[in-house]
């Protein structure tokens, strides 16, 4: 039995002392049409720190899904799930977290949004999820602060706003009382990190070994997406982007890329070049090599494997452009990052 719970139960079973509250108080906002998965990775990691095993109890932390209007909300794949509690009193609550989702049809009503400036002014820590940085945002709650982003939604947050550049290559960023994460498994990763600070490391790692996540990443870990690099507003060439990403195991070529898309290769080329100065093909292989790097930087990773699945033909074949492009190989890359990494 881990020692926390020990001294809970010895707590519950002492009637002489007060029943203790839980160490890490959690509300949830969810936004019209929210992410769902963003919203369960984070809530699961909760879930499994709180008990021994994965029993649900909420002792060592609580969870609430809170909301103006009591009906269920709208996941962006159609499932609903339905608040628990009004808003009330946000000082009941250790961290307030914004799930968000489409961007289109997303956010929260106007009570939801007084209540998360109470909140601020309360000095409880906010937390945006996914989509939930562009909802503190719109609320004037990310002024001065550092913002993270998905690398997927790095441009539309620069076409909405002004004045603030978003984090796209870190799973999260944590900035006094504001923290910010892209979303899916990154959302895991955040909730592990405040368990680790409120309840323990032992539980953090529990919860994440349950959910068959090896390693908890840190705030600094690499996001996985895109090269920064590779940023533009043409819809055709980030549609491009987006499909070379999702393909790199296939290698699918540029004509097969550009039927895909509807278009022809002639049009795609000339798209690829005025938005980023490349070809379709050099620009693949700019995603591949991120991809390789990205994998390089998780030890469990062989550089075979990773060849594998970051679309080169072999090993040789990812040694080659690798050292062509960064003036060394894989592995000497990886050594030299883990000892900066050891270093910082």
């Amino acid at each position: 039995m881990d020692a926390a719970f020990r001294r809970y139960v010895c707590d519950m079973n002492d009637a002489s002392l007060p029943l203790s509250r839980p160490r890490l108080r959690v509300g949830f906002l969810l936004a019209r049409r929210f992410t769902l998965s963003a919203f369960a990775n984070f809530v699961d990691v909760l879930r499994l720190a709180a008990d021994e095993g994965d029993r649900s109890r909420p002792i060592l932390c609580s969870w609430r899904v809170i909301a103006e209007d009591p009906a269920p909300v709208r996941s962006s794949c159609g499932v609903t799930v339905g608040p628990e509690e009004r808003l009330g009193d946000p000082g009941r609550f250790d961290y307030i977290v914004v799930i968000g989702g489409l961007i289109e049809e997303g956010g929260l009503p106007p009570a939801e949004i007084d209540f998360l400036r109470r909140a601020a002014a309360s000095k409880v820590p906010l937390i945006g999820v996914c989509t939930g940085a562009f909802i503190l945002h719109r609320a004037g709650l990310m002024q001065g602060y550092r913002c993270c982003v998905s690398w997927f939604h790095h441009d539309d947050f620069l076409e909405q706003f002004d004045g603030l550049v978003p984090v796209s290559d870190r799973v999260f960023v944590e900035d006094r009382d504001r923290l910010t994460c892209s979303g899916g498994a990154s959302s895991a990763h955040l909730a592990a990190h405040l368990v680790d600070r409120h309840i323990g490391r032992a539980a953090a790692r529990k919860s994440l070994h349950i959910m068959i996540i090896d390693e908890a990443m840190a705030a600094d870990d690499p996001q996985p997406g895109l090269p920064l690099d590779l940023k533009t507003r043409d819809p055709l060439v980030r549609r491009a982007l987006l499909h070379m990403q999702q393909n790199l195991d296939a290698a699918p070529g540029v004509g097969d890329i550009a039927a895909r898309l509807g278009v022809s290769r002639r049009k795609l080329e000339r798209h690829m070049r005025e938005a980023l100065g490349l070809s379709p093909a050099a620009a693949f292989l700019k995603v591949r090599l991120a991809h390789a790097r990205f994998l390089l930087a998780r030890p469990d990773h062989s550089v075979t494997r990773i060849a594998a699945e970051a679309g080169f033909c072999d090993v040789s074949h990812l040694i080659r452009v690798f050292r062509q492009h960064e003036g060394m190989t894989p592995e000497a890359w990886r050594q030299a990052n883990a000892a900066q990494r050891l270093q910082v």
